[in-house]
């Protein structure tokens, strides 16, 4: 157990290290390289690079390499996107997104592969559930990944609050934040301007650090899956990858999966209003880019621990009353912020806003892995190929017009997926209701066939 424990800390720990980079400088994107949009328009092309290697690259590279050698090619690129931003420009931020794209989707897929063989392997020695021991393995990982949006947005506000201040925001300044704020008519604020390249340049270089410091952890102490392990998962892999591609498309056959396109692509566009336009229209353009960390550390403390809270609530409310609860929330929060003139002496409402939003994403989250792996027991890996497709085109989406359109438009253009996710996910709700779960009734059809069996012998 020590062994194996060993590997997980490792895999959990590099993963920390390796988001604590990206995941802050993911979240400053927009305020730091405001400039014509590039910012978020990096975070889209990230996005949909990372829906083009999910559909490739995983299988064909962890074959090939194996999965801590994925692991660690994978974490290199991430490392290329932190080296990309010491000089932002399109020449270098564009590429390097695509690389981190690319390398996003084998990186994933390689982590779960290696704590799912790893956590099987152990069973098998010790005579235990090898679910067991995975859902353990997924737990350690997971409770010690999910800090990394802390420790990142603290480094960025902790930097960037050394900068000196230059004086009280006009109030003539402050009439272009909030819903307000246009991308082509907006006027630099003293705020919104960029910090001192020195401040810049110490942050990546922590970011870098981490990255680097997360490809060698991997690299170093990492022990790779034994081959014939890894070969018979790859086998099936490659045995029915084709297929699973074609399914992935061919799931769409079915109308619950095409209600619940609106509902995931939801999940995508309220991440990316958050980390794409409150950060940098209302924090950034009132209060200053230093201040963006500690607001999004609310945003991700409240989620981690919603999550966990609703994943074991569900079991007593049930799913339906969770996703209202997530509507009633985000319904409020949108209304409150085209309504709001965000001004520096409300200091807590920039707090309240993002804790409340993670509170309704922690639903988001849950709930919709959840309801995907429920209705669509037999096809679960079309299923979860279309949950990664569709969420992945709503981040796209979300920064893609980031850079064209005004602050209130993009309020009102969440407002209405999210009024037509509900609509088309009750429709599911109805379709469903009286219906059993399709695992109830697989296990009635095989003890029907069993019977039948008995019955002729």
């Amino acid at each position: 157990m020590g062994r194996n424990l060993k590997n997980v800390l490792v895999v959990a720990f590099g993963f920390l290290l390796l988001f604590t980079a990206y995941g802050g400088l993911q979240n400053i994107q927009s305020s730091l390289n405001y400039q014509d949009g590039l910012g978020v328009a990096t975070l889209s092309v990230i996005y949909g690079s990372l829906i083009l290697s999910s559909m490739f690259l995983p299988p064909i590279l962890i074959k090939k390499f194996g999965c801590k050698w994925t692991i660690t090619a994978s974490m290199c690129c991430y490392v290329t996107f932190s080296l990309g931003n010491f000089d932002a420009s399109w020449y270098t931020l564009i590429p390097t997104s695509i690389i981190l794209g690319l390398g996003g989707a084998p990186l994933w897929s390689a982590k779960c592969t290696y704590l799912t063989i790893s956590g099987n392997m152990y069973a098998q020695k010790t005579g235990k559930l090898g679910k067991d021991v995975v859902n353990q393995y997924f737990g350690i990982f997971f409770l010690i990944f999910q800090s990394s949006g802390v420790w990142g947005n603290l480094i960025s506000s902790l930097v960037f609050q050394q900068e000196s201040t230059t004086g009280e925001i006009q109030e003539d300044q402050l009439m272009h934040c909030g819903a307000r704020d246009c991308f082509t008519a907006s006027t630099p604020t003293n705020n919104t301007k960029r910090p001192a390249n020195d401040l810049v340049y110490t942050l990546l270089g922590i970011y870098t650090g981490s990255g680097i410091l997360a490809v060698l952890l991997v690299a170093v102490f990492l022990e790779q899956i034994p081959n014939d392990q890894l070969e018979n998962t790859e086998e099936k892999k490659k045995a029915f990858f084709g297929s699973n591609f074609l399914a992935t498309f061919r799931h769409l056959k079915d109308k619950r999966q095409c209600l619940l396109i609106p509902l995931t692509m939801y999940s995508g566009f309220e991440q990316g209003f958050l980390s794409g336009d409150y950060t940098k229209s209302y924090v950034t353009c009132a209060l200053g880019i230093q201040y963006v960390g500690y607001v999004m550390i609310c945003f991700s403390a409240t989620n981690s621990i919603c999550s966990l809270l609703f994943g074991k609530l569900s079991q007593y409310t049930g799913r339906i009353a969770l996703f209202v609860l997530a509507a009633v929330i985000h319904l409020p929060c949108i209304i409150s912020l085209l309504l709001w003139k965000p001004h520096p002496s409300q200091m807590v409402v920039f707090f309240i806003i993002p804790g409340l939003w993670g509170m309704a994403d922690a639903v988001l989250q849950t709930q919709i892995n959840a309801i995907y792996g429920i209705l669509f027991v037999k096809n679960k890996e079309a299923a979860f190929a279309n949950y990664r497709l569709w969420e992945s085109l709503g981040f796209v989406i979300a920064f893609g017009y980031s850079t064209f359109l005004c602050v209130h438009v993009k309020l009102y253009i969440v407002l209405g997926v999210l009024i037509l996710s509900m609509v088309t996910y009750g429709t599911v709700e109805y379709l469903e209701h009286g219906k059993p779960p399709e695992a109830v009734a697989k296990k009635k059809e095989s003890q029907a066939e069993e019977t039948l069996t008995q019955t002729k012998m």
